[in-house]
């Protein structure tokens, strides 16, 4: 795809989403159920739309805000619901559609005070903490809603579920939630209860509580902030106009930390943003266009860290070699906590989607440690991290979480706050940058070249997907190299990966189709040249479509 002339740019006035309007169909638009881009959708990350085409209006809030609680009832989950929030303009919206729902089913709510902001890993934290103590005194279990669409356009809304584990919920809850949400809009919303926001507000169910103190006061279990303290470190931070913008002080405050907010603007329309690579406004903590804003001011700090608006994707830049690949910050995080975590178990696993750099595996074979190779989706590693039984899940997107010093639970869901901390400790303990640090892995390991496009597909060959093994693949050769594996279920779990994955001694591809577009998306890696990876990518795309053609 061709880069827009403005990408990187400050967003113009013609850029931005007409807010009042927005809101307007927010309240006023029904969604019609006859067509099926107007349904409830749950892909990897909830349910997303936009509030201008029916897909994400007060109806699907209502509608899925009762699913949740019909499910909780389901399953017994009586305890407190706790509430995020980021600061996309629907955001606010469907956080007041959703108490309505929930006090009036006399759910406990507990939301930040004064209506505050609360990312998506404070949540996961704050449930995991819950549920620790719950599990000792007896009390009933705790779970949480998110409503964010995390780095998507402002214009763009959403919202997901995380069950008592504190991760994203699992595919078959999500479907749960989605087929009740989709029968309560079909019945004109009749079983869905719902009570005037004032009315909800003093019904007593609705606590507004303290949720930054506990989570800061919490990080010096999972980061060693004394170091960075000692180290003092300069640290610039740009926010992104999203919701962990008033961390950032606590933060700094409790541990001594120098830290610099070079944006602090929350703005609904986002008009402090530079556009990304295709002219929109997009939050996108990992696009060199998005984060053009932060990176005028990599020589001014020892290190710059983003973040999207709900806190749960990481952008790392450093003084000289800018804002770093996800892969690459990835592979420097894993490779330093398995060398910096000395009470951290021997047997646990390190995670990774399978679309993440081989870096990762050769640095996980250097350490004697096990791979654990899923599908993409955070999911997949909620049960692991959980558990106490990976140390680290990433996901190729900018999005991880790891354990804590001790080697127990943080969260169970991706923290951007704990991935940028860590690349300040890197920095403190070592002396060298997250990015200088991956230059020694690439002359350690070799260097990689990493890319993703995405296709467009019709609908009947984006369902055939499901159809490619390999014997409908029916190739031997990839970019000149013998094929050495063909999967369709992750190695580590033998989940389906909803595609195919090839693999070659010095290079793979990965195809799957997007959850939520006409589209198809191939992932590729070599070891060799940026030639290679392209004769990967061109050679990709040919045996899918001849495979889909078939």
């Amino acid at each position: 795809m061709a880069i827009h002339q403005r990408a990187g740019q400050i967003a113009n006035q013609t850029d931005l989403v007409n807010i009042p309007k927005l809101m307007s169909h927010y309240y006023s638009i029904t969604p019609n159920m006859d067509d099926v881009q107007q349904r409830v959708t749950f892909g990897t990350s909830g349910h997303r739309g936009c509030a201008f085409n029916g897909s994400f209006n007060q109806q699907h809030i209502w509608a899925i805000t009762q699913a949740v609680v019909d499910y909780r009832q389901s399953v017994n989950i009586n305890g407190p619901l706790i509430l995020g929030i980021d600061t996309h303009a629907l955001s606010y919206a469907a956080y007041l559609s959703a108490i309505e729902v929930l006090a009036a089913n006399k759910v406990t709510v507990h939301i930040q005070q004064n209506d505050g902001f609360t990312p998506t890993p404070v949540v996961s934290h704050g449930v995991i903490c819950a549920n620790r103590e719950a599990n000792i005194t007896g009390a009933p279990l705790s779970d949480g809603l998110i409503i964010t669409p995390s780095h998507n356009p402002p214009q763009d809304g959403g919202i997901k579920y995380n069950p008592p584990h504190g991760g994203p919920a699992e595919g078959n809850i999500t479907a749960w939630i989605e087929s009740r949400a989709n029968d309560y809009l079909r019945q004109a919303l009749a079983g869905v209860q719902k009570l005037a926001y004032a009315e909800a507000l003093a019904s007593g169910y609705v606590n507004a509580i303290d949720l930054v103190t506990p989570y800061v006061a919490d990080l010096e279990n999972v980061i060693d902030m004394q170091a960075i303290a000692n180290a003092k470190l300069r640290i610039g931070v740009d926010p992104l106009g999203g919701s962990g913008i008033f961390y950032w002080a606590p933060i700094a405050a409790r541990y001594g930390l120098d830290i610099t907010l070079v944006n602090d603007k929350v703005d609904p329309s986002f008009s402090f943003m530079p556009l990304d690579k295709d002219g929109k406004i997009r939050m996108d903590c990992s696009s060199p266009y998005a984060m053009a804003g932060l990176l005028a001011h990599k020589e001014s700090f020892d290190l710059c860290l983003g973040n999207d608006p709900d806190y749960d994707r990481h952008g790392i830049v450093c003084p000289g070699t800018g804002l770093m690949d996800p892969n690459h910050y990835l592979a420097v995080a894993i490779d330093y906590l398995l060398t910096h975590r000395p009470d951290w178990s021997d047997s646990l696993a390190i995670g990774k989607t399978l679309v993440s750099s081989a870096l990762i595996d050769k640095i996980c074979a250097f350490h004697g440690k096990k791979l654990l190779e899923v599908p993409v989706g955070f999911k997949w590693f909620v049960d692991g991290l959980a558990e106490a039984t990976i140390a680290f899940g990433g996901e190729e997107s900018a999005g991880a979480a790891f354990l804590r010093r001790d080697g127990t639970t943080w969260c169970t869901d991706k923290d951007g706050f704990i991935l940028g901390l860590l690349a300040a400790e890197i920095l403190a303990v070592t002396g060298k940058t997250p990015g200088q640090r991956h230059q020694e892995l690439v002359k350690q390991f070799g260097q990689s070249f990493y890319k993703r496009i995405d296709s467009p597909i019709s609908l009947e060959n984006k369902a055939k997907f499901a159809l490619l093994n390999a014997e409908t693949l029916n190739a031997t050769v990839l970019a000149g190299e013998a094929i050495e594996n063909v999967l369709t279920h992750a190695p580590g779990n033998n989940a389906a990966i909803g595609g195919i994955k090839v693999t070659t001694a010095n290079g793979w591809f990965a195809a799957r189709p997007s959850g939520t577009e006409a589209l198809f998306k191939i992932y590729g890696e070599s070891f060799i040249s940026e030639q290679h990876l392209a004769e990967i990518i061109k050679d990709a795309q040919a045996l899918i479509d001849k495979a889909l053609n078939a």
